[in-house]
This record gives structure tokens, sequence and C-alpha cells, in this order.
């Protein structure tokens, strides 16, 4: 499993390929299409996703003469699963939160 781990974690650990992995939530994408809003070649984008296959994060296949990019979002699973294992990414309360700042600050001017 840490192999794995080691994989989706250099993989997302690039923000090209994180926002690559945006765009694909919404739908499957031809290459050409995830290049597109990048300023970089077709080549580079083309090891990005080379990446994001060999970690499992997306699958590609080819549709006639296009290669297309699909989104597994399962692969994330372990990894999400070890984060959580730490306790310490529980969901931040935010009405509490602003409670919070609201008295310190009040605290503060007085």
């Amino acid at each position: 499993m840490s192999h794995t781990l080691d994989h989706v974690f250099a993989a997302l650990a690039d923000p090209t390929r994180r926002e690559i992995l945006v765009m694909l939530l919404e739908d499957d994408m031809a290459v050409t299409d995830v290049a597109e809003p990048f300023d970089m070649s077709l080549a580079a984008i083309s090891k990005h996703l080379q990446i994001l296959t060999r970690a499992g994060l997306i699958a590609q296949e080819k549709r006639g003469r296009v290669k297309w990019c699909k989104l597994e979002p399962l692969a994330m699973k372990d990894a999400a699963i070890w984060m959580e294992s730490f306790g310490q990414f529980e969901n931040v309360n935010l009405e509490f939160f602003e409670a919070y700042l609201e008295q310190t600050i009040k605290s503060d001017a007085s």
C-alpha cells in the first residue's frame, strides 16, 4: 500500500496535475482538451498524464484516433483513509470558529 500511496501523493504534489484532476471531475476529456488551458506543450501535458495514470488517478483509452482521460476517484481512497487515520483533519465548524473570533476581537478591543 505504501508504494501506491507514494505514487498518489507524488502525483498530487504538482498543481498542474491537481488542476487536471479537477477538470476531469466534470467528465472524460480528450488529451488535447486537457492540454488546452495550460501554457505548455502537449508533450509536457502527456508527461503529467502519464504520472497520473501510473498513480492510478486517471485511466487513458483510445477511442478512434483520440486518446481520452477518465478520472479514477477510487484511487484516492487509500490516501484519504491514511490521512483520516491521524484524526487531525476533522472538518472545522466554521460557525463555532467565527463566534470564537468575534469573542476574541471583542475581548482585545476592551
